[in-house]
């Protein structure tokens, strides 16, 4: 199913409801939207901040750290924050445990690719939408991730990695699957999704 045919539903929903509660309710998602993605850039700012003192301080096996540990805590803290699940899924994971995309981020992934193919640019490139599930009712927001050159050291072909970095990450994650990447090419997102009942 594509994303667009799954809006349709909520659409359709809506166009029930009395103009008043309509517009509200449209105020209240543009807000929250807003706020998803003023909170993300301020993730990814934080965070490509820190990876840029590591890469200058010790280099790119010193940035792994930044990765593994600094950004999951960033991510847990503005988490705690708003009272929303933050995150950052791949299109190939490096650590399954946090990394892997559920069913809608996976469908919004397939999504950002076509759009990228297309064209579009991935600084620019999101998707929300309101989505209904057993716990409830949530605002899902994603922010695209592209792979740029100073990704490569991490991310590229295993055969350009330098070899202390490739030994850093294959102890780090075992289970590594977030390499051969090119420059351009889709890596993954950051997620939101917040609650809304």
């Amino acid at each position: 199913m594509q994303i667009s045919e799954r809006l349709i539903l909520p659409l359709a929903l809506a166009a029930l409801l009395p103009l008043g509660v309509q517009a509200a309710d449209e105020a209240g998602i543009e807000a929250r939207v807003a706020d998803a993605k003023a909170t993300t850039a301020a993730f990814v700012k934080e965070l490509g901040g820190a990876m840029m003192k590591e890469m200058k301080a010790g280099g790119p096996t010193a940035a792994i750290a930044v990765c593994r540990d600094l950004a999951p805590a960033i991510a847990n803290r503005h988490s705690l924050e708003k009272g929303w699940k933050i995150t950052r899924v791949g299109t190939r994971v490096r650590n399954p445990m946090l990394g892997t995309p559920d069913v809608w981020e996976a469908q919004v992934l397939e999504d950002f690719a076509e759009r990228a193919a297309a064209g579009e640019k991935y600084d620019t490139m999101a998707h929300f939408e309101v989505v209904e599930e057993p716990s409830g009712r949530y605002l899902r927001f994603a922010k695209a991730i592209g792979t740029a050159p100073q990704c490569l050291v991490c991310h590229g072909e295993k055969s350009q990695i330098p070899a202390p970095v490739m030994e850093r990450i294959t102890a780090a994650y075992p289970h590594d699957k977030a390499v051969g990447y090119e420059v351009g090419e889709l890596r993954g997102a950051v997620s939101i999704k917040q609650p809304l009942d």
